[in-house]
């Protein structure tokens, strides 16, 4: 009997499906038609009876907090008393990327944030044993302009983004998330760190690019540490803010500027006394002599209690190779930040200058500043007329124009005076030269005047009047002149 050709192709199809599903990393296909069982599975006995010895109960609500460098997954449960207590540590078989957040699809990092868990996201038929979506991008990821999605906690040891467990280790995480939401939960917090927000850790990285980022995710640590119930997530102005909602009653928004907040003030003063005693205790380690560093992986990394299982795991050669951790010159970093103060200083300053110097139509003109005249140019001598150059005569000296007397105090006050207006900087003096020394020029032009520029001629000087007296004797001596001038062209 032939068989269907559909048929023959079903296994090879089936099996390039399931390479594909692994290559695309957290893409959960949700190929997998044991997990619907698997997803049934219940919370083991000895967990419960762990919960109930904590003062809470498989229904009660659940809280996930995820440190990359030391590759852990914390449960924290609610206990009677309404606060959550810290349960229990789930070692990560993988994770992927770098410390830091993730920024766009595909680049292999498992986001670091707030992230909320609804019954939607789990994933009963996945393809990596069990998965639940843990709710990337959130509002503020989507303000950053962050992309990616299918950002999952599942099975099978393998990393392209998620968090990564066994799949023994999966099957009780989500058994636990499922009673807590059939207890009447209705969204999980998930707190992704880069590493346990502690002083120690924040000296350390204290010089990482993401330093600034890693302080907003310390900020809702904190918030977390003091109250030790979920804490209230908002975003504005591109930035978290915990604890804290718009007190005119509006709601946020991600991009725009933070309105004003309004905050349950005995728990930010805890905050503030906590923050302010971790820099403290960050300056004095920092004193203590301990380094800056940025560490590096070749694509993150697992806890070391599966350093056996190393092998199984996604990209076995990165984990050996294991990370490094970079020191950071302090000294090359504080010059930096202070050239670049500097340069927003200068910045500053500029732009304040610039706003100074503009006058204030609206403001008080100064006193007035009196402007003083122009100084005289000196007489020129006048040319001699041809017809004096033709009879021999000198040319007439020019008089001299009457300089205006000294003004004394009593006319110095009277002086026109000009107000300007307020704020004006005055040109600072020229002492280099006076107006009457003329200016160097330059080398080049042998002389001359510059190109594009235009000579203007000095206006001409009026000639003295003559009396009658004088005009005769001129005449006269003008004859006696020009004959005497013939005589010699004859010989």
């Amino acid at each position: 009997m032939r068989r269907d050709p559909f048929m023959k192709r079903l296994p090879a199809l089936c099996l390039i499906a399931l390479t594909g599903s692994f290559l695309a990393g957290c893409e959960d296909s949700g190929l997998s038609p044991l997990s619907s069982t698997r997803s049934q599975t219940p919370i083991p006995p000895q967990t419960v009876a762990a919960m109930e010895a904590l003062g809470s109960s498989a229904n009660a609500p659940v809280l996930i907090r995820t440190y990359k460098k030391e590759a852990e997954l914390e449960i924290w449960k609610l206990k009677a008393d309404g606060r959550y207590a810290y349960f229990k540590s789930y070692p990560m078989c993988r994770w992927s990327g770098q410390l830091g957040p993730k920024v766009r699809e595909g680049d292999r990092q498992v986001p670091e944030g707030f992230y909320s868990i609804t019954p939607a996201h789990m994933n009963p038929n996945s393809a990596y044993y069990l998965s639940f979506d843990v709710g990337y991008p959130n509002a503020y990821d989507r303000a950053m302009g962050h992309t990616g999605g299918s950002i999952m906690v599942h099975g099978i040891c393998s990393s392209a983004g998620c968090f990564s467990m066994t799949d023994a280790q999966i099957a009780e995480i989500y058994a636990i998330a499922r009673e807590a939401f059939a207890g009447g939960q209705r969204a999980i917090q998930m707190q992704s760190y880069p590493f346990h927000m502690t002083a120690e850790n924040l000296a350390k990285y204290r010089l990482d690019p993401n330093i600034g980022f890693w302080t907003q995710l310390k900020e809702g640590s904190d918030n977390f540490d003091v109250t030790k119930q979920d804490v209230t997530v908002g975003v504005c102005s591109k930035h978290y803010v915990f604890n804290a909602v718009p007190a005119d009653g509006s709601h946020f928004d991600a991009t725009a500027a933070c309105p004003p907040l309004k905050r349950n003030d005995e728990t930010a003063a805890e905050v503030a006394a906590k923050q302010k005693k971790d820099e403290a205790k960050i300056a004095q380690l920092a004193a203590d002599g301990v380094r800056p560093i940025h560490t590096v992986y070749v694509d993150g990394g697992q806890h070391p209690d599966f350093a056996s299982l190393a092998s199984y795991a996604s990209r076995p050669e990165a984990l050996a190779k294991g990370p490094v951790d970079v020191a950071l010159n302090e000294s090359k970093a504080k010059k930096a930040k202070v050239a670049s103060a500097d340069k927003l200083d200068v910045k500053s300053n500029t732009t304040k200058a610039a706003a100074d110097f503009a006058p204030d139509p609206s403001s008080k003109l100064d006193e007035p500043v009196t402007m003083a005249d122009a100084a005289p140019e000196p007489a020129k001598q006048q040319n001699a007329s041809w017809f004096d150059r033709l009879l021999g005569a000198k040319p007439p000296e020019a008089k001299a124009e009457p300089q205006p007397p000294a003004a004394t105090p009593a006319a110095a006050a009277t002086a026109t005076t000009v107000p300007p207006p307020t704020q004006v900087p005055l040109p600072p003096r020229r002492n280099e030269a006076s107006s009457t020394v003329p200016k160097p020029r330059d080398s080049n032009n042998n002389g001359k005047p510059p190109q594009n520029s235009v000579a203007v001629p000095a206006p001409a000087k009026p000639q003295a009047s003559l009396s009658p007296e004088e005009s005769a004797a001129q005449s006269a001596a003008m004859l006696r002149g020009g004959f005497s001038t013939f005589a010699q062209a004859d010989h």
